[in-house]
């Protein structure tokens, strides 16, 4: 059947399709140093975004938080945040941590740093707090994979009943209330969970009633009682239609036009808040994400039904329904090809990408998995054919019945002797139910077994979109490396290198922070400073760092820092080339004990 392709692409409205934002740039910049203080933080970013009661926080030179307005978006622009600062701040570096809600719903966060005046020289790392509560993180993605499920088991299994017209439609309850129920129940979920996953806290904030009523006015949230809407009106339409079943012939109609409409409306709750309301072709792409998930539950959930049926069907209409299915499924396919190419297209925006973003690779992971779910596929289609042989072998047997001209004697097999209960016409032998052939209950086993281990290969599929779901797609990443304006920095510019002489006192063990300002090529200014094992600032002998590019083999070139009182710095250090030069630390803690460290760093043209 081809059908194994269907789940590659199914997925991909699942994954990522668009954009999550990313930030584009910062006023003030990324490492820089102000001379007057500024009186507000501004971050651009590359798409829309939302803001919470706490986007940001802004720690001093002395490592507190300071009292910061309400986040705003600057000038209007629904792509910016700003935030106030207070009016007089002190000579220092200042850390801001940011965090805002991307269009595509995806809370986006980070950190960056600024200076007025000069820097600290006793700056430590600071702790701006986890980008996302790990237990939240979990039970979020956990419901939301299990509402992507429960809706195709709900749509397909609908579908199912509708257009393949099992003459048993009991085996079909079942998963039809368990997949409403479980999409309910983690709609739910989703709607109380929205609040603490967009602020990164722990589950116990789902109870706060302000946060919920902040997660019912935003965009997601609205998606979300929609989607309670929709499925208050499918427990309606499902009731129906199961008492509709002694008049289907001329109610299938009215129920197939209402159920596509509820199947619309449902899709509609994923497209107007997630992936497709985000980054270019709007319109276009929320059309295909309504295609594609359709088609998705059209063909999974008919899959599971497809089981289901056989499995409890006497196997006297497996012949009718199951190519049926298999002309429904081939169309699906149709869909899911078209949509999942241009979704694909959108989320990864270039053939370099592929190998150049991490987006990329993991898709190409993808598609290895996929190789193996199309082989399996394969042994779908195989069963399929040989489970609907019989119905062609009894349509070719049939001969139509000629008139015999007058006079003339009956055929052979007619002819009976007088009194007999067939003298009138022969009854022929009733066809052995799913096959005719004896072999009916083997194929019907064999299409079972060939459809589970399609299920088990897609498992594996769905484990590797699930982290696609959480990376930036190579085109947003491509998108904010070009636009970011010319003086934004790099973010190499700041290095920790951890150094150990051996030595078991305070000062034979920590770090040294090594900036360098602006990372580009030419004249750069380096400064450094050293911390004991205590995260205590240390004063050490001798600081010695020295810059090399291999792939042009250029240097060793030596910052030659000097001791400033309480940091190591230098303005004066000319690296001629872009590209990743390999920076040696060496740190000297007595006369006799000393450590070298080399990291990467990157400088750009």
């Amino acid at each position: 059947m081809l059908l194994g392709t269907v789940l590659v692409l199914l997925l991909f409205s699942a994954a990522p399709a668009s954009a999550h934002a990313a930030l584009r740039s910062t006023d003030p910049d990324d490492g820089s140093v102000v001379r007057q203080a500024p009186r507000s933080v501004t971050l651009t970013f590359t798409e829309s975004v939302g803001l919470l009661d706490d986007s940001f926080r802004v720690f001093g030179p002395d490592q507190r938080r300071l009292h910061t307005g309400e986040a705003t978006h600057a000038d209007g622009r629904s792509d910016t945040a700003r935030v106030g600062l207070p009016g007089k701040l002190a000579q220092g570096t200042y850390t801001v941590a940011w965090r805002v809600v991307s269009a595509d719903s995806h809370p986006v966060s980070g950190a960056f740093s600024f200076s007025v005046g000069k820097r600290s020289a006793t700056t430590t790392q600071i702790d701006t707090g986890p980008d996302e509560d790990p237990l939240t993180g979990g039970l979020y993605d956990a419901a939301r994979y299990l509402a992507y499920l429960a809706a195709a088991l709900l749509v397909g299994a609908a579908a199912f009943a509708l257009l393949c017209r099992p003459a048993d439609r009991s085996p079909l309850r079942r998963p039809l209330v368990t997949a409403w129920w479980t999409l309910l129940g983690s709609t739910v979920v989703l709607l109380l969970l929205r609040a603490p996953y967009e602020a990164g806290a722990g589950p116990a904030a789902a109870f706060d009633a302000s946060a919920l009523g902040r997660t019912l006015a935003g965009r997601p949230g609205m998606a979300l009682l929609a989607r309670l809407a929709v499925l208050l009106l499918t427990a309606v339409f499902l009731v129906w239609l199961s008492r509709s079943r002694d008049r289907r012939d001329h109610r299938e109609p009215v129920a197939l036009a209402a159920g596509t409409a509820l199947a619309v409306g449902l899709a509609l709750t994923w497209a107007a808040a997630e992936h497709a309301s985000a980054g270019i072709q709007v319109p276009l792409a929320m059309t295909s994400s309504v295609l594609h998930l359709l088609a998705t539950g059209v063909w999974l959930g008919g899959l599971v039904a497809l089981l289901l049926t056989l499995r409890r069907s006497s196997g006297e209409d497996l012949t009718e329904v199951v190519p049926r299915f298999s002309r429904i499924a081939f169309a699906s396919v149709t869909v899911l090809v078209v949509t999942g190419v241009y979704q694909s297209w959108r989320g990864l925006g270039s053939v370099s990408a592929l190998s150049g973003t991490s987006y990329g690779r993991l898709l190409l992971a993808k598609l290895v998995a996929v190789t193996a779910l199309v082989l399996a596929a394969g042994y779908s289609r195989r069963w399929t054919a040989r489970l609907a042989a019989p119905v062609t072998a009894r349509a070719v047997a049939v001969r139509e019945r000629v008139a015999q001209p007058v006079g003339a004697p009956p055929p052979p097999e007619a002819t009976a002797e007088p009194g007999t209960p067939d003298a009138e016409e022969p009854e022929a032998p009733a066809p052995e139910p799913g096959g005719g052939d004896g072999n009916g209950d083997v194929r019907r086993r064999g299409l079972r077994r060939s459809v589970l281990v399609e299920v088990a290969v897609a498992a594996v599929v769905l484990l590797i979109t699930t982290l696609l779901t959480t990376t930036l797609p190579g085109r947003a990443q491509a998108e904010a490396a070009r636009q970011a304006p010319v003086g934004a920095l790099p973010p190499t510019t700041l290095v920790t290198v951890p150094f150990d002489t051996g030595t078991d006192t305070v000062t034979g063990r920590g770090t040294v922070q090594v900036t360098v300002d602006p990372a580009r090529v030419g004249e750069n200014g380096v400064q450094a400073v050293v911390y004991g094992s205590d995260k205590g600032l240390i004063v050490v002998p001798e600081l010695r760092v020295t810059f090399t590019l291999p792939a042009r083999k250029v240097g060793p070139i030596d910052a030659e820092l000097t001791d400033a009182g309480g940091y190591w710095s230098t303005n004066s250090v000319n690296l001629p080339l872009p590209g990743t030069w390999t920076m040696k630390t060496t740190v000297r803690v007595s006369d006799v004990d000393q450590v070298t460290v080399s990291k990467q760093v990157r400088i750009v043209s």
